[in-house]
């Protein structure tokens, strides 16, 4: 390596963290002699490790700021990493508190009153986040952000015994926006729909999503529930042998998504496609109310999608 020290911050949540991928990728292909340390939450940090991007991931507890001994510990982290520069790509005021913890000492790419590189663009709120990632990038230096390969996402999903070909359903979403749900009742309808045409649905969430999941299952036996049963790197694996994949804007489609699975997203008026949606082989459905999209509008997309 060539002795310079990266960092990388990027915390969450889930569809965030997944289209950083391609700005994680065009860091490393930039410094490619470099010594590149990702500072990150618990729940992505298994993924980071499996990825070809960082020799070292780091796990950030997110002290609270009264929490003296944890932010002194953290301070003494940060500082002992000797980084050359800091790709600071949560751009959140607690990673701009990272910066000053660090004494402004550093290069730095992101958005911290200060900083070396800024991202000097009023208008960044406005943009989608993988556009408004590669700009940031650009300002310090990183002129090409391309879709990262993926190939290192295999993984070993013979456990699930899936019948092929299937399609991955995701029904849920954040506890705290329930907006963001399609009913699971049309859910069960699509599921119906594609047992039909010999297609095996499956269904991916959590403990949290278990009452959605549940109806679908009684409304089409057919179905195959994964819930609680997949880590991220497992759904990335689903995703690449996935017939297609049909959910809410919720973090597990941004990962079927970048692994290439044909994706139909469905949005309410509690979240901007402009701004959020998944990108790559992608189509969006977007009613105010999700109860007033209809299963047949869902069902000839998905049709079209797969004849296409």
């Amino acid at each position: 390596m060539s002795g310079q020290r990266i960092l990388v911050v990027k915390l969450g949540a889930l569809g965030d963290f997944v289209q950083a991928f391609g700005p994680f990728a065009a860091i490393r292909a930039h410094h490619a002699e470099a010594e590149i340390t990702l500072l990150t939450t618990r729940p992505f940090a298994e993924m980071a490790v499996a990825s070809p991007w960082f020799d070292h991931v780091w796990v950030d507890e997110k002290p609270r700021f009264w929490q003296l001994g944890k932010v002194a510990a953290l301070r003494a982290k940060l500082r002992g990493g000797r980084f050359s520069r800091v790709y600071d790509l949560q751009t959140s005021d607690r990673s701009g508190w990272y910066f000053r913890l660090l004494g402004g000492k550093v290069e730095w790419s992101g958005i911290a009153t200060g900083c070396s590189h800024p991202h000097a663009n009023p208008r960044r709120d406005f943009m989608h986040t993988v556009d408004r990632q590669a700009e940031q990038l650009a300002m310090a230096g990183i002129d090409a952000v391309p879709p990262p390969d993926l190939a290192w996402t295999e993984a070993d999903l013979s456990r699930f015994g899936l019948p092929r070909p299937y399609a991955l359903l995701c029904p849920g979403g954040a506890p705290h926006r329930p907006a963001k749900r399609w009913p699971a009742a049309h859910f069960g309808q699509l599921a119906q729909w594609l047992a039909a045409r010999g297609v095996t649905p499956v269904l991916l969430g959590t403990d949290k999503e278990q009452a959605e999941i549940d109806s679908i299952t009684a409304q089409c036996p057919q179905a195959r529930s994964l819930a609680g049963q997949t880590s991220f790197l497992d759904i990335l694996g689903l995703g690449r042998q996935a017939l297609l994949a049909v959910g809410n804007d919720t973090g597990p489609m941004h990962l079927v998504a970048a692994a290439g699975t044909p994706s139909l997203v469905l949005f309410s008026a509690d979240s901007d496609p402009d701004l959020c949606a998944p990108r790559g082989r992608v189509e969006i459905l977007r009613q105010a109310d999700l109860a007033d999209l209809p299963p047949a509008e869902v069902m000839d997309t998905v049709a079209a999608m797969v004849a296409g």
